[in-house]
C-alpha cells in the first residue's frame, strides 16, 4: 500500500490548516457579536436588581422601627463610584422632651449606638450598604422623590411619619437614551403611608397587575 504523504496525514489526522483558520474566523466572529450581547445582558441583570437594593433599604427600616420601638429613618446620599445612592437605616428613641433630631445628636450612626432611656442593654448602630456594585448613570437612572426628596422617616408603629417635611415615597429607576435598548424596564419602588414596599412597573399597561398605582 503507498504510503500517504504528509498534507494527506494531516487531512486524515484532523483540519487542515486552512479549516482551523475558517474556524477561528468564525469564532472571532461569533465573539465579537455575542459579548457585547453578554455585556448588555449583565447590565440589563444589575439594573433590574437595583431595585431590590432600594426595595431592601425601605423594607429595614420600617422592620428596624418595629423591632425596636423607636423611630427610624432611610437616608440616601450619593455615591461617588456609581454616582447612584447609598443608603442608611437610622434609628432614634424621642422622649417627651426630646425629639428626633439632627441637633440633638440623638439619631443613631454605623459608628456610634443608642439606646431607649431606660435600656440598660446595649445600643443600636446604623446600617448602611453603598452603592458601588450598581450599574452607573449612563445605565440607570435612579430618581427618588416627590420632589427630590431623598429621606423618609417611620413611627415606631411602622408607618411613615406625616409629620416630617421629607417625605420619600418612591424611586424611579429608568434606562436613559439608547441604555432603552438593552432589556432594562423602567422600574419604580413604591411606598404605602403603612411603610409598605413594593416593586412596580410604571410602563405596564392598565390592566396589568404589576403596574405602579396612580
Amino acid at each position: 500500500m503507498r504510503a500517504m504523504t504528509r498534507a494527506q496525514a494531516l487531512r486524515a489526522a484532523g483540519f487542515t490548516l486552512v479549516e482551523a483558520m475558517v474556524v477561528l474566523a468564525i469564532m472571532a466572529i461569533m465573539l465579537a457579536i455575542g459579548v457585547p450581547r453578554m455585556s448588555d445582558w449583565l447590565a440589563a441583570t444589575k439594573a433590574n436588581a437595583a431595585g431590590g437594593f432600594y426595595a431592601e433599604g425601605f423594607t429595614l427600616a420600617r422592620a428596624q422601627a418595629l423591632a425596636n420601638n423607636s423611630a427610624s429613618r432611610l437616608v440616601l446620599s450619593p455615591n461617588a463610584a456609581s454616582g447612584q445612592y447609598d443608603w442608611q437605616v437610622d434609628v432614634c428613641f424621642p422622649t417627651p422632651d426630646t425629639p428626633c433630631s439632627d441637633a440633638a445628636g440623638n439619631w443613631s450612626t454605623t459608628s456610634a449606638a443608642v439606646k431607649a432611656a431606660q435600656d440598660a442593654g446595649a445600643g443600636v448602630k446604623s446600617i448602611a450598604r453603598n452603592a458601588d456594585a450598581l450599574p452607573p448613570r449612563t445605565r440607570v437612572l435612579v430618581t427618588p422623590g416627590p420632589d427630590g426628596d431623598t429621606a423618609v422617616y417611620f413611627t415606631p408603629l411602622g408607618w411613615v411619619d406625616t409629620r416630617t417635611a421629607s417625605r420619600m415615597m418612591r424611586i424611579d429607576l429608568t434606562a436613559p437614551g439608547s441604555a432603552g435598548s438593552n432589556n432594562f424596564r423602567a422600574t419604580s419602588v413604591v411606598l404605602t403611608l403603612a411603610g409598605v414596599a413594593a416593586k412596580c412597573e410604571p410602563n405596564a399597561a392598565d390592566n396589568d397587575s404589576r403596574r405602579c398605582p396612580e
